[in-house]
């Protein structure tokens, strides 16, 4: 029955939605069904996000869920204060600035160290979901549990999107036969239609529902944890009982500034996300973007150069704020960015993109984290004007490949710089213990001149997250178009000196022109899954990156 719902969802349900009251878009039909089926029941906002992150666990395992970590933005319609939770993955007590080294001190290769033990980090979700629960939730906890758990114990039909992550992973899957149990069919990963059961992760559901999250930090759960990475088929490692009872989610304050009449709020350390497009955002502040355009070749180089000069700032001082001093008030400071901004002519690229010197700045090493493909994001607002932008997470497809207790366990760890020093200087997201990694996940909200929210957004792609979320923001504030149209803009991102542009994109037709301003252009698969809410004079409507499987629904 769940397979042919899905299939009638992905017919019926658009990617946009038109609400006067409750609205939910995420990047999983059922997921999306499991928030407005929490909203219905009367739910707050947090309560159908909380709905939608456990669904998310079972229906896309590539990409998040409960052995992953995540950021939860909370706008409270009521007094219009936003908080956010860092739901972040920790490194265990055993984690030491080399733990990504070969005997010769070479960094390992990346996927190398993806799969198995060692790149595992103290998932955080739960315990994000707890405490955003006992701060804005309604109904009672249990009943968050109960779309996830139909999910895995009835099934549900794999999609395109899965079947291809899928099948690209089965030659790794030789030494994960967890993994196998679940996904396989007659030797091989299931295909489209499909049915996957998964009534172990059901059955640590329950558990977590009638427990607590004591559950999974203290309890059985949290012994499978530890089990399943201290005998992983690769890279055995340490997380202990220890490392899970001592997990915190934490409260931060939001990092939030203007771009025009616009405030724009978002996560803080460890996420660079708020931060470095703020950045890029305050050195475009004094280019004419409307009156340019969407379809000018300037209006992108000058989007690329902004980019490629706040990336640069980025990778050289951001890190964890717990661990690192980090210039987070300089990297956004107005005075600063408008002299960052002298730095970009609207006539010419200028091929070297140096991270500046921001107020409170200290010598750091840059070293660049590599990208990932496993991550999620989702919007939930409810008839009372609460909002929750959410980005969640297991960091590559599947995370570190190891199955524990039905759910998919994180490769967060390989977040952290390799490398843990550059030219004798430590690096900023240098392994350290108890540290959580960099990260680039960007969930934002932004409020217009009288402290309304017109606009709520994020999206999964790694590093790329930050400029699919700065681009959207573009569009719909500067460009003035719908939700659905920003997220459909073509994606821009950089490697090296070039300048990455979407294939088959209006922005590959701009290459000649690009290039005659003095940009490599490359062409290349630069796939998101923006998820966003926007408020419009009819009500509030929901968008879902066309790239993806994602759909926005009307309470």
């Amino acid at each position: 029955m769940l397979s042919r719902l899905f299939a009638l969802l992905l017919i019926i349900t658009p990617a946009v939605a038109q609400a006067t009251g409750g609205i939910v878009t995420a990047a999983n039909p059922l997921a999306a069904e499991a928030g407005r089926e929490i909203l219905r029941e009367g739910g707050t906002a947090t309560d159908a996000a909380m709905a939608v992150m456990l669904a998310l666990t079972v229906v896309e395992p590539q990409s998040s869920g409960i052995g992953g970590g995540g950021f939860l933005v909370h706008y409270d319609g009521g007094s219009g204060k936003t908080d956010t939770i860092d739901g972040r993955e920790t490194a265990p007590a055993n984690a030491r600035p080399d733990r990504f080294l070969n005997a010769d001190g070479t960094p390992m290769a990346f996927m190398e160290a993806v799969p198995g033990g060692l790149s595992v980090g103290v998932p955080g979700n739960i315990a994000l979901m707890a405490k955003a629960h006992g701060k804005w939730g309604k109904l009672p906890w249990a009943r968050l549990f109960d779309p996830a758990i139909r999910l895995a114990e009835q099934g549900y039909a794999v999609t395109p999107i899965l079947q291809e992550r899928l099948a690209s992973y089965e030659k790794l899957w030789t030494d994960f036969p967890a993994a196998r149990a679940i996904y396989w069919q007659d030797g091989h990963p299931k295909k489209v239609g499909d049915r996957v059961v998964n009534p172990e992760l059901g059955k640590t559901f329950r558990a977590i529902a009638a427990e607590g999250a004591d559950a999974f930090y203290r309890g059985e759960i949290g012994r499978q944890v530890s089990a399943a990475v201290a005998q992983a088929p690769r890279n055995p490692s340490a997380l202990t009982a220890s490392d899970l009872a001592a997990y915190k989610a934490v409260e931060r304050a939001p990092v939030c500034g203007s771009y025009r009449i616009w405030r724009i709020c978002g996560m803080g350390s460890p996420s660079s996300g708020a931060t470095t497009i703020l950045s890029m955002l305050g050195m475009l502040e004094r280019f004419d973007l409307k009156t340019l355009g969407k379809d000018s070749p300037v209006a992108w180089h000058l989007i690329g150069e902004a980019m490629m000069l706040a990336y640069a700032d980025r990778d050289l001082y951001m890190g964890d704020g717990d661990f690192v001093k980090l210039p987070l008030p300089g990297l956004i400071d107005r005075g600063y960015l408008r002299e960052r901004s002298k730095l970009i002519a609207a006539d010419h690229a200028r091929g070297e993109y140096p991270a500046g010197r921001p107020p409170g700045a200290v010598r750091a090493g840059m070293v660049a984290t590599p990208d990932e493909h496993g991550t999620t994001h989702f919007v939930v607002r409810d008839g009372a004007g609460d909002i929750v932008s959410m980005t969640s997470t297991v960091e590559s497809a599947f995370g570190s490949q190891i199955v524990a207790g039905g759910m998919f366990l994180n490769n967060e760890l390989t977040d952290f710089s390799f490398v843990p020093q550059k030219d004798g200087i430590p690096v900023p997201n240098r392994v350290e213990a108890g540290k959580r990694p960099l990260s680039s996940m960007s969930p934002t909200i932004v409020y217009d001149a009288r402290g309304r929210v017109v606009l709520a957004l994020g999206s999964a792609g790694g590093r790329r997250i930050i400029m699919h979320v700065a681009k959207t923001l573009i569009g719909v504030l500067d460009w003035g178009l719908p939700a659905q149209q920003a997220i459909a803009l073509p994606n821009i991102f950089f490697k090296d000196k070039a300048l990455l542009v979407e294939k088959g994109s209006s922005l590959e037709t701009m290459a000649p022109a690009l290039t005659r301003l003095g940009h490599i252009v490359s062409p290349a698969e630069l796939d998101s899954k923006v998820n966003a809410i926007e408020r419009t004079k009819n009500g509030w409507r929901g968008a879902a990156d066309p790239r993806s499987e994602g759909v926005a629904l009307a309470e």
